[in-house]
């Protein structure tokens, strides 16, 4: 059997982007290559390795420091005969990088060493918690804050042309939405209404994909998966997928599981999960997309309704394992988010919808998160999609709880309380919404969201604070660096009255209904509260909300 190892690109890369290695067999005789053959790779940078093993030019010894710069990573079979195999480098620093592959069968082992560099670019690359601010996120490449601003879009796979795919990632750039949430394995639903919304299969989506071979693929309740064997195909569209939203700079959140606990959707259940073949599926999504920068990890939606804690906490340090470069990692749950302290948990999500999922609950994540002594971002991932009111759940249209515009409302309430959220379309028109992300020009959800967006991106949000304290109205919520930066939103049109620091300040209103900053003032504060005329203030417009921002003026 004859092995070629084929870097198949350019001896150097930007910072970010992947050094990619084939690895070729000639006659390949498996009975199953993504089961029987490992391919095992390290790489770091040529001087770290240098200075480790030399030391420094200056005589001073290398360090552990430079010692553990020799990252693992795996490779991946890339063929159903075991004919082509995959191995991807993501340099995260520039330099020139050093590296060795192995591939491992049968007890022999092939090797082979090489090099390439690594130049300095723009990419904003992975995004980190923020250390100085940690209910915060930053993109590591660049160190700009990352505003988290999340849609769901389960089964966004399940789009059957790439050009859909691709425009529906066009039109959640254009409203600012940088991150995705989707199901790398789908819930498999064709006959019954998906969460009782009229999305069906059809020549333009299906529910009836997943990561693994199926012997019935077209049927959603009995698929037939062989969890040794991975549907190429599949891996293929989604790899498209990923980088076409690295471009326009969006986070996709890849869950393993959506709804597993529906028949057909889980292969492994209660006898085999946590065992090899499900390890094997962990493994092989880290081998194959971890060298994308924008991608993080949920290890299943709602875990309780298919998993124990237990599990959760095992193929957690288990993917983390798996993953080279730490993607940031979760787990969704229900009310309460019960990793706070775990190693492998890098933020919090929780699901809390309508006015339970608001400021004050969101506020009490952010304290109980402090007690801990760990801090880390939190993150409402579902607090209600548009217009969803499924009767089976014994709810019904009587009051709007899900509008357009609640939905908007509780999303400022989240960001006042310092932490993030993630929301989905309307779904009921049959295109998709919150179900797999589609969506037309009538959908205006998302225009509020980037409203949002648009505000917190004039300011350093991340330095702020919830400060209820510093505003007298008990209705208005307010974040504070207190002498630099205050934002107050208030939902109704009333004037605010707002205990400042002594300094100068440039004030302004923002109507969140159209993104729209009014003209801006500055004032002199002595130290007391200050009393700010909102517009509109005691007329009809009743329901309208507003902000308002100060930002330290040096006139």
């Amino acid at each position: 059997m004859n092995i070629s190892f084929v870097p198949v690109t350019a001896n150097a890369v930007v910072t970010y982007d992947r050094y990619e290695i084939v690895i070729r067999v000639d006659e390949p005789a498996f009975r199953n290559p993504f089961t029987e053959v490992e391919i095992i790779g390290q790489f770091g940078r040529d001087e770290d390795l240098f200075t480790f093993q030399h030391g420094t030019p200056d005589g001073e010894l290398g360090t552990a420091d430079n010692r553990d710069s020799l990252i693992p990573v795996d490779g991946f079979c890339d063929s159903e005969d075991g004919s082509l195999y995959r191995i991807r480098f993501m340099p995260r620093s520039a330099g020139r990088y050093v590296y060795t592959v192995s591939f491992q069968y049968g007890g022999k082992v092939w090797s082979h060493e090489g090099h390439f560099d690594a130049i300095a670019g723009d990419n904003r690359g992975l995004i980190r918690v923020d250390e100085e601010h940690p209910f915060h996120f930053v993109w590591e490449g660049t160190g700009e804050h990352y505003f988290y601003n999340g849609m769901t879009a389960y089964h966004l796979p399940g789009i059957r042309k790439e050009e859909e795919i691709r425009r529906t990632l066009d039109r959640f750039h254009h409203h600012k939405v940088n991150r995705v949430r989707f199901g790398l394995s789908s819930s498999r639903v064709r006959s019954a209404m998906a969460w009782f919304e009229p999305v069906y299969e059809s020549e333009d989506f299906t529910f009836c994909y997943g990561p693994w071979k199926a012997e019935r693929p077209e049927d959603a309740e009995n698929p037939g998966w062989d969890v040794t064997r991975f549907d190429l195909a599949y891996w293929h569209k989604l790899e498209r997928l990923v980088e076409y939203a690295g471009r326009k700079d969006i986070v996709l959140s890849i869950i393993m599981y959506v709804d597993a606990y529906r028949k057909g959707a889980d292969p492994f259940g209660k006898l085999l999960m946590g065992g090899q073949d499900e390890q094997r599926y962990f493994r092989y999504a880290a081998s194959r997309l971890a060298a994308f920068p924008n991608i993080t990890w949920d290890l299943t939606n709602e875990y309780r309704l298919i998993r124990p804690r237990q599990w959760v906490e095992r193929m957690g340090h288990y993917l983390q394992s798996c993953d080279p470069y730490h993607h940031l990692m979760t787990c969704h749950g229900h009310g309460t988010f019960e990793f706070r302290t775990s190693g492998w948990a890098d933020f919090a999500v929780y699901q809390s919808w309508d006015e339970n999922g608001g400021y004050s609950y969101m506020r009490q994540n952010r304290e109980l998160q402090l007690q801990t002594g760990r801090i880390i971002p939190q993150i409402n991932e579902e607090f209600g999609y548009e217009d969803h009111y499924p009767t089976a759940w014994g709810e019904g249209k009587v009051y709007p709880m899900r509008s357009r515009d609640t939905l908007r409302r509780r999303a400022w309430e989240i960001y006042m309380a310092g932490g993030y959220q993630t929301s989905g379309e309307y779904a009921g028109h049959g295109l998709g919404g919150w179900v797999n992300g589609r969506g037309d020009d009538s959908m205006k959800l998302l225009e509020g969201f980037a409203h949002i967006a648009t505000f917190f991106e004039t300011c350093a949000w991340w330095k702020a604070n919830p400060s209820e304290a510093l505003v007298k109205q008990p209705d208005a919520f307010c974040l504070a660096n207190e002498g630099e930066l205050y934002i107050v939103y208030t939902p109704v049109p009333q004037n605010i009255e707002l205990q400042l620091q002594a300094g100068s300040y440039e004030t302004t209103w923002y109507n969140p209904r159209t993104g729209q900053f009014m003209e801006p003032h500055v004032i002199q504060a002595s130290g007391q509260a200050v009393q700010f005329e909102c517009p509109q203030a005691g007329s009809s417009a009743v329901n309208n909300d507003y902000v308002l921002r100060l930002r330290r003026s040096e006139d």
